[in-house]
């Protein structure tokens, strides 16, 4: 069990409900049920998740079983290939992504199809293989009966995830020296503790009748709770602060690292097709100085990169 070293936000104090909520006794003289306001389930919900977070063990069992299965065999250093490629077999559907990945033209740069799966396997890579695995199993999860109310918010996550991953092989590899591969497994997990939060909602329906208090709890919750899952599936130091986004803020100069590539990526995410805001927002960015991200060298980034960013993400959706 890994214990996270994340720093937790701050709990806020528990308001006093006034009005009827404030008196514990009804007139007839019985108890009275308090009643829940959006605040109080709001505090309710936080206090669980920092409770979760103290003990060190933040997991998500709402998860296809196929994904925890390819991040197992994946981390033994044992495993032989035909491990790899029966454990992958045994879901087709993500099988057919795999062998799409391996053909798309990103990975196929000798424009040489491959049919079987151990030789697409060995063409993308592992860290590949647990990125779609990923991808595969947040478009599962979006489409669970359980989970319908969510869905708008689990199509975005699943979309701006694959982008995320996609910008940031990009960038790992025009940039800098962080590894290409990890940087997109990283991008695509960089969103799991937003995951884990809305699935965590589902118990606590009144969050959603404000999108502010809901929006308010993942932007300040979802970083460590992120980085606390990755740790707990052993991936790298290195994934685990990116993805807690530690890092970024740092504003020594030096090579840049993974946090760097993420964080820069997320960015150029939510900047879309506004260049010239993003552009703006990276001028006193300390991660986009270590990047090198200067105008022309945003501008080239996102124009000479578009075509591979697009086949990336459709590849990994």
């Amino acid at each position: 069990m890994a214990r996270s070293s994340s720093a937790l936000p701050a709990v806020p104090r528990r308001r006093r409900n006034k009005g009827a909520a404030g008196s514990r006794n009804s007139p007839t003289g019985r108890q009275s049920k308090p009643v829940q306001t959006p605040s109080s389930v709001a505090f309710e919900f936080i206090r669980s998740l920092a409770e979760e977070l103290s003990k060190g063990y933040v997991d998500l069992p709402s998860f296809p079983e196929i994904a925890l299965q390819v991040r197992r065999i994946l981390s033994d250093p044992k495993t032989t290939a035909e491990q790899v490629v029966r454990v992958v077999g045994s879901e087709p559907a993500l099988a057919a992504r795999l062998l799409r990945i391996a053909n798309s033209a990103s990975m196929n740069r000798s424009g040489k199809t491959v049919t079987d799966l151990r030789t697409a396997i060995a063409r993308i890579g592992h860290n590949m293989v647990r990125s779609a695995s990923i991808s595969f199993s947040m478009n599962q999860i979006r489409k669970a009966n359980k989970l319908e109310s969510l869905a708008p918010y689990l199509i975005d996550l699943w979309e701006r995830s694959t982008y995320v991953a996609a910008y940031a092989y990009v960038l790992a590899r025009t940039c800098t020296r962080v590894n290409p591969d990890e940087a997109m497994l990283t991008g695509m997990m960089h969103g799991l503790g937003k995951l884990y939060i809305l699935t965590r909602a589902t118990d606590h329906p009144q969050l959603f009748a404000s999108k502010d208090a809901l929006n308010e709890i993942i932007n300040d919750w979802h970083t460590s709770i992120g980085k606390a899952i990755l740790e707990n599936w052993k991936f790298s130091d290195a994934m685990a602060r990116a993805v807690g986004q530690e890092d970024f803020a740092r504003t020594e100069a030096g090579e840049p690292d993974l946090a760097d590539v993420i964080g820069v990526a997320i960015l150029m995410v939510s900047s879309g097709t506004d260049i010239s805001g993003l552009e703006l927002a990276l001028q006193e960015l300390p991660a986009a100085q270590r990047l090198g991200m200067d105008q022309s060298k945003t501008l080239s980034v996102m124009q000479d990169s578009a075509a591979e960013v697009t086949a990336l993400s459709q590849a990994l959706a």
